[in-house]
């Protein structure tokens, strides 16, 4: 890339970062709406308030001459990370420093909350941000029966001083069924499996009492329960479950569990999910896919590359994560591993959508962000080529319509 180009560059981009409207024009845009193809010379119209409020070609969308203008080879909705732990765990990988993604404790910790341990100037934050991740959905890691809340976060915001910083204080609670979450209690998963039905019923009798002195003034409503009232909240379906199920017969047993307690059940992980497609797809159950990349070994030795592309192939929705890792740095790219599925089956545009749209409808965040669309949030990613090409860098990143990030990555 020529010393002119990156001049031009960094003085668009500065601009950008100044002015208050601004037009994104891409040779491939991609909006991730409809069959999910790019739009060839495509625009997009940034406001001032931080929503789009225009999308289309060149040739049919005029840009006012107020607006900034800023070009790319390519450009996409903000990458959403559907399954995290950054910002509870760190960059440094130091325990007794930044290591706050799993408390160890006691097997069932459904009160923990990711807001409360949650720091948005880790560097390993600005790391993602600066390769185009826009959005994590982050919190307690698995490795617990049930080790905490999970929560969604721009990776622009630095601190969570209200819940109004974050796009979803409480998202999902997190649990694990399988090897990780065995100790001396649970040491088998039927154990596991037990413990979990006995907090539901616990719950499940919580919910009575509760509904029974909201329709009954002479019955006093029970004192705060947090570990309870957490639980309250999933089967009352606010608060879906997210089972980290790998072996076949953990999925099994989540898929069992939602069909007793008739909660919103997330899978995550799912390694052998092939094995139970017709299942998965008849229960109506999304799936974040463990990292394509990950290490096959444990719960993990039967994993198989070609998994996202089946769950496409079998009409089951899914999106990418970069899980948890017990190294440095601590994280993985979703749009890295969506392109190794992309080399193993996976349709281009579907492995960009499993890092986008798919990724928010799971999340039940489809109305705001993961495409380009008027009224949704202006979070782009600009690149220099392909974005499924690990190669390929990260020119800009705009987050509801500010640039932060304009350095090629």
């Amino acid at each position: 890339m020529s010393h002119l180009f990156f001049t031009l560059a960094f003085s668009v981009l500065t601009a950008l970062t100044a002015c208050a409207q601004v037009a994104i024009s891409a040779d491939l845009l991609f909006t991730m709406t409809g069959d999910f193809k790019p739009i060839k010379n495509g625009v997009v119209l940034c406001g001032a308030d931080g929503k789009i409020e225009a999308v289309g070609s060149i040739t049919d969308l005029k840009i006012p001459e107020s607006y900034e203008i800023i070009t790319a080879k390519v450009a996409t909705p903000g990458f959403i990370d559907a399954h995290s732990t950054v910002g509870l765990s760190g960059i440094l990988n130091a325990p007794r420093h930044d290591q706050e993604q799993l408390e160890g404790s006691a097997p069932s910790q459904p009160e923990l909350r990711a807001i409360d341990a949650y720091n948005g100037r880790d560097p390993l934050v600005k790391w993602l941000r600066d390769l185009g991740v826009t959005t994590v959905h982050t919190g307690h890691a698995p490795g617990m029966l049930i080790s905490g809340q999970l929560m969604i976060v721009k990776t622009h915001v630095p601190s969570l001083t209200s819940s109004r910083d974050l796009l979803s204080e409480k998202s999902a609670i997190a649990v694990t069924l399988g090897a990780k979450a065995l100790s001396k209690s649970p040491g088998t998963r039927s154990k596991a499996v037990a413990m979990l039905r006995g907090d539901f019923l616990k719950a499940q009798a919580r919910l009575q009492k509760i509904e029974a002195a909201q329709n009954d003034e002479q019955k006093e409503v029970p004192d705060a329960d947090l570990k309870l009232d957490a639980l309250v909240e999933v089967l009352q379906k606010k608060t879906p479950l997210l089972i980290n199920a790998q072996r076949h017969q953990d999925i099994s047993a989540a898929l069992r569990l939602r069909e007793e307690f008739g909660f919103r059940l997330i899978l995550d992980g799912a390694a052998e999910a092939y094995l139970l497609l017709e299942e998965i797809k008849a229960a109506g159950v999304p799936v974040i896919i463990h990292p394509t990349m990950a290490r096959p070994y444990g719960d993990l030795e039967n994993m198989t590359f070609t998994l996202a592309a089946q769950l496409h192939k079998a009409g089951i929705l899914f999106a990418f994560q970069s899980g948890y890792e017990a190294y440095v740095p601590k994280t993985r790219v979703v749009h890295f591993e969506a392109a190794m599925a992309a080399a193993y089956g996976l349709p281009q545009e579907v492995a960009l959508a499993a890092c986008t749209i798919q990724a928010a409808r799971i999340l039940g965040l489809d109305e705001r962000i993961g495409s380009l669309e008027k009224g949704k949030d202006a979070d782009l990613v600009l690149f220099e080529g392909d974005p499924l090409e690990t190669t390929t860098r990260t020119s800009a990143v705009i987050i509801e319509g500010k640039v932060v990030s304009d350095r090629a990555k």
